[in-house]
C-alpha cells in the first residue's frame, strides 16, 4: 500500500489543487481495478476534507462523489454506513459543498446495502438542511433522483415517515420550472399518489404544487438535445392528477374553470384529463360537480369550432356516464346516473325534434355518447327518445326532415352496439322493433333516393342487433331490397342496397337463399328485352351480379350463389347473344369477390374445389375446342374473360386447405400435361387434349391452337397460388413444357402466361442443385435466342427472361445477377432496348396474378432497395458508355427503378443520380418524364445542397415541361415548380420573372386541374420577395 500511496496522493493533489477534473475518472478506475480502496481514497483526501477553505473541501467531496458514482456497487455495508454519516454531516457545511454532497448521496441511494433506517435519516437531513429550489438545475435533479431511488428500494421506510415525507417533497418541488426536472418530480408525485403513501393533511398541498402546471404550456426550443415534448409533460402530469379519488374535490373544479379558457390546447387537455380521471372515481366523488361538468361539456359540443375539442368532449361524457353507471343502487341512496341523464334529456331531447335546426346533431351526439357508456344509460335514453323520434318521423312530410330523423335513429342504434351485454336477455330495441321496422320499410318504399339510402343504413344497423328482427321482418326486408335492385336505377341507391344485403345475409342467410337468389337468377335469365331496353337490362344484370357477390359470405349462401354465376358463364358460352363478354367478365369478378370475402372454412373450400374450379376449367376448355366461324365464337375465349377467370381460381386456390390444394395441383397438371378430363363436370372432350403442345393436326390450324394454348393462364392460376408446402406433381416435366411453350408460341397471352407460370414455379422451387441447373439451362437457351437478331422468337425469349429474373430477384437467388447483366446488355439492343427499359418497371412492381405474397410466393423484404443498391452503379456506367441514340433507354430504366423505391430511399439516394434524372426530363418519352417528375417531387420538399447547385438546369427543364401535351406531365411539372418556390429565397429570386412568365399560359389551360395547380404555383412565386411575402 505504501508503494501505491504516492500515486494516489499525487492524483488527489492534481484534482483538488490542480483543478484537473479528468483525474476523477482515473481515481474511479483505480478503485474499480483494485489498485486502492474507497477507504484509502478517503484517507488520502483527509487534508482536503478538513481544510478551512470551503472550495478545497468542495473539491475533495466532489472527487469522492465522482468515484462513488462509478463504484457504488463495490461498497460494503459498513462503508455505506460511514459514508452516509459523513455526507449527512456535510449537508450542514458551507453551501458550495452541497452540490457534490448531493451527488454522493445520490450514488449511495443506488446501493443495495443501505442500512435499515438510513433512508429516513438521509431524507430528514435533506429536507431540514437543504433548500432545493435554491440549487442549480443539476443538483435539483440529484435530489429528485435520490427520492426515486429510495422509493424503489426503501419504500416501507419512506411510508413510515407519514405525511412528513409528502410535506418535504412538496417543499422541494415548489417552484420547479425546468421540464427535465418536472418529469422527475411528476414521477415522484405519481408514486406518492398511486402507491398509497399517507398524504394526510398535505393532500391539498400536493395537489396544488402539481396542478399549478395544468394545463401544460410548453414549446420545446428548436434542436432541443433533450427531446422532451409537450405531450410527455402532459401525460406525466395527468398521471399525477388522475391517480387518486382523493384529488376529486380539487381537480374537478379546476377542470371546470379551465374549460372556460379561450385557448384550444387548454380545453383539449382539460377534457382528456376529465376522461382519464373519472375512470378512477366513484359516483360519490362526482355528485356535487355533475351539473357544472355537464354545463361545460354541453357548451363545448354546442358551440365548438374544433372537431378535436368536440370529440374530446364526447369521449369525456362517455367516461363520465360510464363512471356513474358503476354505482350500486341502495334503497337510501340517490341514483346518480338517472339524475345526470335527466340533465342531458332536459337540455337535448327537445332539439331532436327540430330536424331543420342546427342543434339537432350536437344534441344527438351528446345523447349518443352517453348511450355508448353502459347498458343502463342506453336503456334510459332509448326509452326516452325512440318513441317520440318515430312519432316525429311519421308526422313530417318533407323528405329532408325525415332523412335527418332516420340518421339520428341510426346513430342511436350504432351507439349502443358496444354496450349490449350477454347478461341482458332482451335487446335494447326489442320494445321499439315494430315501430322502427315500420319506419324503415316506409322509407324504403319512398321515391326519394337519399331517404332510401339512409333507410338501408338503419336496416343494416338493426340487423346487427341480436334478436331484434324476426324472420318475417327479414323476409320483408329482402323483398324491399330485391325490388330496389331490380327497379331503381340510381347508382348510389344500388350500392347502398348491395351493401345492406351483404350485411343482412351474413346474419340471416336463410332468407337470402330462399328469396333473393332465385329472384335474381330469374331476372338475369329472363328473355331478351327490346332494343330500347337493352341498356337498362344490362344495368339490372350488373346489379344482380354485384348483389350475389355481396350476400355470399356464409358457406350456405356460397353453395347457392356460385352455381348461378357459373350458369351465366355457361349461358354466355352456349349462346353469346344472351350474355355479352362484359357480363361474363363481371360474373367472374363476382366469383372473385366471393372467393375473397367468403368465410374461410372447409365447406366453402369444398365448394370451390368440387364445383367452381372444375366448372370454370371445363367451360374454358369447351370454348377453346369449339369450331366457330370468325366473329361468332364463345366470349369465353376472349382475353378479357380469361383474365377475369384467373383471379377467381388463384384466390380460391390460395385459401384451400392442404388436402384440397394437393388434389387441385394434381388435377390441373394432369389436365394440361396428359389431357385427363375425368374430374371435369362435362368430360365429353376429344381424346389426346394437350393444351401445352401443338398437335400434328393443328400444324395447319394455328387459329385452333392459340385458343387452347392461352388456357395456360388458368394453369398458372391453379399451381402458382398454392402454398409452398404443396408439392406440384410432375414438376420437371411441367417446367419443360412451359419453357417450350413460352419460347415457341406466337400468341401473346399464351407465351406471357407460360412465362409467368414458369417463373411462379421457379420462385417456390426448393434451393439446391436441381434449381441451379434448371436456371442455368434456361439462361443458356434464352441467351442463344436473344443473341440472334434474326430469331423470330426474341420477344418471347425476352418475356421469359424478365419473368424469371423477377422470380429470382424476389427470393434473393445468387444467379439473379446473371440475368441482370443480360437485361442491362439488352438496353443497347436496337429492337429490344425500349422493352428492356420497361422490363425494369416490371421487376420493381407488384404483380397482381403471380409472384406476390397473396399467392404464397417467396418474397424477401426490401428486395427493391437491394436491387437498386447493387445495380444503380451499373446503370450509370452503361449510360455514360452508351451511344447517344441508346441513352433514352438507360434513362427510362433508371426512372422506372427509382420511381418504385420507397419515398424515404428516394430522398436519400436521388442526389447521387441527380444529373441523370435531369437528363431524363429531356427524354422524349412521356412515361420517363412523368415517372422522373414523381421521383423529384418529394426530394424538392427538403432539397439537398447538390440540387440547389443545379437549380438553373432544374428550372429550365421543368418550365419546358409545363407546355407538354400530356395533362399529367403538366400538372406534375407545375407542382415541382411550386416546390422550388420554397427553396431559400436568395437562391430562387433570380428565376422569379422567368417562372411567372412561364406560368401565365397554364392559367388558361383547357383542363381545370392544370389551371388549379397553375394558380397556386403562380401565387407562391408572386409572393416571393414581395412585401408581406417570404
Amino acid at each position: 500500500m505504501a508503494a501505491e500511496s504516492p500515486p494516489l496522493l499525487s492524483l488527489v493533489e492534481e484534482f483538488v489543487s490542480g483543478l484537473q477534473d479528468s483525474k476523477a475518472k482515473d481515481a474511479a478506475t483505480g478503485v474499480r481495478d483494485g489498485r486502492f480502496t474507497v477507504l484509502q481514497l478517503v484517507e488520502a483526501l483527509g487534508q482536503s476534507l478538513t481544510s478551512s477553505q470551503p472550495h478545497t473541501r468542495a473539491r475533495g467531496v466532489q472527487l469522492l462523489s465522482d468515484v462513488l458514482q462509478e463504484n457504488h456497487t463495490a461498497l460494503t455495508e459498513r462503508e455505506v454506513e460511514l459514508l452516509l454519516a459523513f455526507y449527512e454531516n456535510r449537508l450542514k457545511d458551507h453551501y458550495v459543498i452541497t452540490p457534490p454532497v448531493l451527488r454522493g448521496l445520490q450514488a449511495l441511494t443506488k446501493s443495495r446495502l443501505l442500512p435499515p433506517g438510513s433512508a429516513v435519516s438521509m431524507l430528514r437531513s435533506l429536507f431540514q438542511d437543504v433548500h432545493v429550489q435554491s440549487l442549480m438545475l443539476a443538483e435539483r435533479a440529484c435530489v429528485y433522483n435520490m427520492l426515486i431511488n429510495l422509493m424503489d428500494s426503501r419504500e416501507d421506510e419512506l411510508k413510515g415517515l407519514g405525511a412528513d415525507f409528502v410535506f418535504g417533497f412538496v417543499q422541494s418541488m415548489d417552484g420547479e420550472r425546468d421540464p427535465r426536472n418536472l418529469l422527475l418530480a411528476f414521477q415522484i408525485a405519481k408514486n406518492i399518489v398511486v402507491r398509497g403513501y399517507n398524504m394526510g393533511k398535505f393532500t391539498e398541498e400536493l395537489f396544488e404544487v402539481t396542478s399549478c402546471y395544468f394545463p401544460i404550456d410548453f414549446s420545446p426550443p428548436p434542436n432541443d438535445p433533450h427531446g422532451i415534448t409537450k405531450e410527455e409533460l402532459i401525460q406525466a402530469l395527468r398521471a399525477v392528477l388522475t391517480g387518486s379519488p382523493t384529488f376529486a374535490e380539487f381537480l374537478l373544479p379546476l377542470i371546470i374553470e379551465k374549460l372556460d379558457s379561450d385557448v384550444q390546447s387548454a380545453k383539449l387537455d382539460s377534457l382528456q384529463t376529465l376522461a382519464a380521471c373519472v375512470g378512477q372515481y366513484e359516483h360519490k366523488d362526482l355528485a356535487e360537480f355533475l351539473e357544472g361538468l355537464w354545463t361545460s361539456l354541453r357548451r363545448e359540443v354546442f358551440q365548438t369550432s374544433s372537431e378535436k375539442i368536440e370529440s374530446a368532449a364526447l369521449a369525456a361524457l362517455t367516461a363520465l356516464t360510464s363512471c356513474l353507471s358503476r354505482s350500486i343502487l341502495n334503497s337510501d341512496s340517490e341514483d346518480s346516473l338517472s339524475t345526470f341523464l335527466d340533465l342531458l334529456l332536459r337540455d337535448c331531447k327537445h332539439h331532436l325534434f327540430e330536424p331543420d335546426l342546427k342543434l339537432v346533431w350536437p344534441s344527438a351526439k351528446l345523447l349518443q355518447a352517453a348511450c355508448s357508456a353502459s347498458y343502463r344509460a342506453s336503456h334510459i335514453i332509448t326509452a326516452a327518445v325512440m318513441p317520440p323520434l318515430v312519432e316525429q318521423y311519421n308526422s313530417k312530410t318533407q323528405c329532408s326532415h325525415r332523412r335527418t330523423l332516420l340518421e339520428v335513429v341510426q346513430r342511436f342504434i350504432q351507439s349502443t352496439a358496444g354496450c349490449q351485454s350477454s347478461d341482458h336477455d332482451e335487446n335494447l330495441f326489442s320494445a321499439h322493433k315494430d315501430s322502427l321496422c315500420s319506419v324503415v320499410f316506409s322509407a324504403l318504399s319512398e321515391s326519394n333516393s337519399s331517404l332510401q339510402i339512409t333507410a338501408t343504413s338503419v336496416l343494416t344497423s338493426l340487423a346487427q342487433q341480436a334478436g331484434v328482427l324476426s324472420d318475417a321482418d327479414i323476409e320483408l326486408a329482402v323483398d324491399h331490397l330485391t325490388r330496389l335492385l331490380l327497379t331503381d336505377e340510381d347508382e348510389r341507391v344500388s350500392l347502398a342496397v348491395v351493401e345492406c344485403a351483404g350485411a343482412l345475409a351474413e346474419q340471416h342467410p336463410a332468407a337470402f337463399i330462399a328469396k333473393l337468389i332465385p329472384t335474381l337468377k330469374e331476372e338475369m335469365f329472363s328473355d331478351q328485352r327490346e332494343a330500347s331496353e337493352l341498356h337498362s337490362h344490362h344495368a339490372v344484370r350488373q346489379r344482380c351480379l354485384a348483389a350475389l357477390a355481396a350476400v355470399s359470405v356464409r358457406a350456405g349462401v356460397v353453395r347457392e350463389s356460385t352455381p348461378v354465376l357459373l350458369d351465366v358463364l355457361s349461358s354466355a358460352h352456349a349462346d353469346p347473344s344472351r350474355f355479352s363478354a362484359d357480363e361474363a367478365a363481371h360474373a367472374c369478378l363476382s366469383l372473385q369477390r366471393i372467393a375473397e370475402r367468403a368465410q374461410d372454412d372447409e365447406e366453402t373450400g369444398r365448394c370451390f374445389h368440387d364445383v367452381v374450379i372444375p366448372r370454370l376449367l371445363s367451360l374454358a376448355l369447351q370454348a377453346a375446342l369449339q369450331k366457330t366461324s370468325p366473329g361468332s365464337g364463345s366470349p369465353l375465349v376472349e382475353e378479357a374473360v380469361l383474365s377475369a377467370m384467373v383471379p377467381v381460381i388463384s384466390t380460391a386456390c390460395s385459401r384451400l386447405h392442404a388436402t384440397f390444394a394437393e388434389q387441385t395441383a394434381s388435377r390441373a397438371v394432369s389436365l394440361f400435361l396428359d389431357g385427363d378430363v375425368s374430374f371435369l363436370p362435362d368430360n365429353s372432350f376429344p381424346s389426346h387434349i394437350r393444351p401445352l403442345q401443338k398437335q400434328k393436326q393443328q400444324e395447319e390450324e394455328e387459329e385452333d391452337w392459340w385458343r387452347q394454348s392461352q388456357l395456360v393462364c388458368l394453369l398458372m392460376a391453379c399451381v402458382c397460388s398454392l402454398p409452398r408446402s404443396v408439392e406440384v406433381p410432375q414438376e420437371e416435366r411441367l417446367l419443360s413444357e412451359l419453357e417450350e411453350l413460352s419460347c415457341s408460341c406466337s400468341h401473346p397471352l399464351s407465351y406471357t402466361s407460360a412465362a409467368k407460370c414458369f417463373a411462379g414455379l421457379l420462385n417456390k422451387k426448393p434451393q439446391g442443385v436441381s434449381l441451379d441447373s434448371l436456371i442455368q439451362r434456361t439462361v443458356k437457351r434464352l441467351g442463344s435466342e436473344l443473341d440472334r437478331p434474326s430469331s423470330p422468337m426474341r420477344t418471347q425469349a425476352f418475356t421469359l427472361l424478365i419473368w424469371v429474373a423477377k422470380a429470382l430477384l424476389l427470393r434473393y437467388h445468387p444467379l439473379f445477377s446473371t440475368l441482370t447483366d443480360k437485361l442491362f446488355s439488352l438496353l443497347d439492343d436496337a429492337d429490344l432496348g425500349p422493352a428492356a427499359a420497361d422490363g425494369f418497371s416490371l421487376l420493381m412492381s407488384d404483380s397482381a396474378d403471380v409472384l406476390n405474397r397473396g399467392c404464397h410466393a417467396d418474397v424477401r423484404i426490401m428486395y427493391r432497395q437491394r436491387f437498386f443498391s447493387e445495380n444503380s452503379a451499373k446503370l450509370v456506367q452503361g449510360f455514360n458508355a452508351a451511344p447517344q441514340e441508346k441513352k433514352p433507354n438507360y434513362l427510362k430504366a433508371l426512372s422506372n427503378i427509382v420511381n418504385k423505391l420507397p419515398k424515404q430511399v428516394q430522398v436519400s439516394e436521388l442526389p447521387a443520380l441527380l444529373s441523370l434524372l435531369l437528363e431524363a426530363l429531356t427524354c422524349p418519352d412521356e412515361g420517363v418524364q412523368l415517372s422522373t417528375l414523381s421521383c423529384l417531387e418529394p426530394v424538392l420538399i427538403n432539397p439537398p445542397q447538390v440540387l440547389i447547385q443545379q437549380l438553373e438546369a432544374l428550372v429550365t427543364r421543368l418550365l419546358a415541361l409545363i407546355c407538354s401535351p400530356a395533362m399529367k406531365i403538366r400538372i406534375a411539372s407545375i407542382r415541382c415548380i411550386l416546390a422550388v418556390s420554397h427553396f431559400p429565397a436568395h437562391e430562387v429570386l433570380p428565376f422569379r420573372a422567368r417562372v411567372l412568365r412561364a406560368l401565365a399560359p397554364p392559367l388558361d389551360d383547357r383542363k381545370r386541374l392544370v389551371r388549379r395547380e397553375a394558380v397556386q404555383a403562380r401565387g407562391e412565386w408572386f409572393l416571393l420577395g414581395s412585401p408581406g411575402g417570404r
